[in-house]
């Protein structure tokens, strides 16, 4: 293998190429052009990256279930069929293999990207411009020839897959709404591969439910997601001020300040309380129930 190798260990795989039902212990080991699946030096399957099409953590397919628990499922296309490989190995181990595989399959795309295609609520007349597109810790980050901009995950309200004409071609793109130093905005990132598009769109909906998942307990009253949009509307401020602006007492308000503190949405900053990127989030999510 010329390519350097960026992931390398022992763990158990099967494969429906290796016409086994039961897992094969052997050698894992992904470059940047390749995931090599290793029995034995004569006996191993090369999966290109740009014959995977889908990358699933943590989901077994029902075929396999009996034999797997802490996995990473590739689907790919090997000598003209569509094919399903399984890799196990320690949780720990896991998440990070799938989390180098993501990267080594979309770093480096090249994108068509328009950053502030929305701004609050206005329409902006920016224009799309080339990009290449990598994941980092927590980011996804946008490279150009003037200058690279990230969109922080844990910032996006929420996102979706459409397709529009871009140049006169129909394209597949992701629309990602999010916050930017604190202004609710709206990234469009077009890609010429729909199984590129459908990895990452994989990829943000795992790191999404991370966050959905961190937030499925917290329970929002009304006075509570009033306090949230408040600030996020209006930006953050002391209790004072925001209390005058909801027409409630002054202690009240500290009261359900220091419960969303709790909940992790608010924070303490030298100039007051201010909202933290997930309580930036979920108040975008809550501005039409206030303002309906």
């Amino acid at each position: 293998m010329s390519e350097s190798v960026i992931a390398d260990f022992v763990g158990k795989f099967n494969s429906e190429v290796a016409g086994r039902g039961d897992p094969i212990r052997g050698r894992i080991v992904l470059s940047q052009k390749r995931l090599v699946l290793a029995a034995s030096e004569d006996d191993k399957l090369t999966i290109p990256l740009d014959s995977i099409f889908d990358i699933a953590i943590g989901q077994v397919p029902p075929d396999l279930g009996d034999f797997f628990d802490s996995t990473v499922t590739i689907a790919f296309e090997h000598r003209g069929k569509r094919l399903v490989a399984a890799i196990e190995a320690g949780d720990e181990k896991i998440e990070k293999f799938g989390t180098v595989l993501f990267k080594a399959v979309i770093n480096g795309t090249e994108t068509t990207v328009k950053e502030r295609a929305r701004v609050g609520g206005r329409v902006t007349d920016e224009s799309f411009k080339t990009a290449k597109l990598f994941l980092t810790p927590g980011n996804v980050e946008f490279r150009r020839k003037d200058g690279s901009f990230n969109v922080d995950l844990k910032t996006v309200s929420d996102f979706d897959r459409n397709t529009r004409e871009i140049n006169g071609t129909g394209r597949p793109v992701l629309t990602v709404r999010h916050m930017k130093d604190g202004t609710a905005m709206t990234t469009l990132a077009a890609m010429a591969s729909s199984r590129k598009m459908s990895i990452l769109g994989r990829y943000l909906r795992r790191e999404y439910a991370e966050l959905m998942e961190e937030l499925k307990n917290v329970e929002l009253t009304k006075d509570k997601k009033e306090v949230l949009v408040a600030m996020y509307s209006t930006g953050d401020m002391d209790g004072m001020p925001l209390a005058s602006i909801l027409g409630k007492d002054s202690s009240q308000v500290s009261m359900i300040l220091q419960d969303l503190a709790e909940d992790g949405l608010v924070q303490d900053a030298s100039d007051g309380p201010t909202l933290t990127p997930t309580g930036k989030v979920v108040a975008s999510r809550h501005l039409e129930d206030v303002n309906a």
